[in-house]
């Protein structure tokens, strides 16, 4: 199922507390109106956290969770007619090319695409058909003729801010902060959940060494066991992965001393151990089941993603 998600705007950057009310999720901030979402919109936010563009490098765990969110909010209907641009039924919206553009991060200016949309026809035109709207119209599922789901959200919450930030590579550090002090507002203690989670961003530049980035973390995953166990896991090439193992210790809150010392090439069924060991202090800023903010080896900032199904 290809996937995009966009962002429609949202009112503030003031820090916003989710918490469940019966069968609705209200976020409630300070100074901005509540955004209100229902246990099933709340799933499919849940399950696109760390989903990036169209959805191409995530996992298969991650787009089935995407996929069944969306089908449970299809089944629910939301609105009955959405959309004054749509004919038909009310829920169809026709659309037309005219122009495009390329736009790169390094240039102040668009590329145009060289693209004659006026000759093209009907290969020009499309439409797209409106499945979900939220009743507070926050959430909305569209499908593409080419097939295409679209997920549209007009307010955001700090979460999805952050993950927004690191994928533009702006406003990084004030999405973490915001974080925090969300979760110091709230009171609770951070704990490291089990299961695994994909590195999305972190404060330092990577060496020329992988061996380094992977040793101190810089790279792929982090697997969390239940029993203390925890794992970095780095693709290298070529089916080749490089693997190291250790445990974990809570020493205080929010606060694990880390022990990573069985290191190893594996490669299918083969492994060719290495000789490597490393020992820091593992400290979470923020966690919950979906996303984590740590500083670990070196003060070094990471932020990680869950990507195993959600228990």
């Amino acid at each position: 199922m290809a996937l995009k998600l966009v962002n429609l705007g949202f009112h503030s950057s003031i820090p916003c507390s989710p918490r469940p009310l019966k069968d609705r999720f209200v976020v409630r901030c300070s100074k901005v109106e509540q955004i209100s979402f229902t246990e099933s919109e709340n799933s499919l936010i849940e399950a696109l956290l760390g989903i990036q563009g169209r959805g191409r490098s995530s996992s298969p765990q991650q787009l089935n969770a995407v996929e069944r969110a969306v089908q449970v909010l299809e089944r629910l209907g939301g609105v009955p007619d959405p959309a004054a641009a749509s004919i038909e039924d009310g829920k169809r919206i026709l659309f037309r090319f005219d122009r495009a553009a390329f736009s790169f991060k390094f240039l102040p200016f668009k590329v145009p695409y060289p693209v004659p949309f006026r000759l093209l026809g009907d290969e020009a035109k499309g439409w797209l058909d409106t499945t979900y709207l939220s009743s507070s119209g926050n959430l909305h599922i569209s499908k593409g003729n080419k097939g295409t789901t679209f997920v549209l959200q007009k307010q955001t919450e700090p979460r999805q801010r952050l993950l927004t930030a690191i994928s533009s590579g702006k406003g990084i550090k004030e999405a973490i902060d915001e974080l925090i002090s969300l979760k110091q507002n709230i009171g609770q203690e951070p704990e490291l959940e089990d299961g695994e989670w994909q590195m999305m961003w972190n404060s330092q530049t990577v060496t020329d060494s992988w061996i380094e980035n992977a040793v101190n973390g810089l790279m792929g995953k982090q697997i969390i066991r239940k029993n203390g166990g925890i794992k970095f896991l780095v693709d290298i090439l070529l089916g080749l992965k490089f693997s190291m193992s250790g445990n974990f210790v809570k020493t205080g809150s929010g606060v694990y001393d880390v022990t990573m010392d069985d290191a190893a090439i594996i490669g299918g069924p083969f492994g060719y151990p290495l000789e490597l060991k490393n020992n820091f202090i593992l400290e979470l800023l923020y966690s919950d089941e979906k996303l984590r903010v740590s500083r670990g080896i070196n003060n070094v900032i990471f932020v990680h993603v869950r990507t195993d199904a959600l228990r």
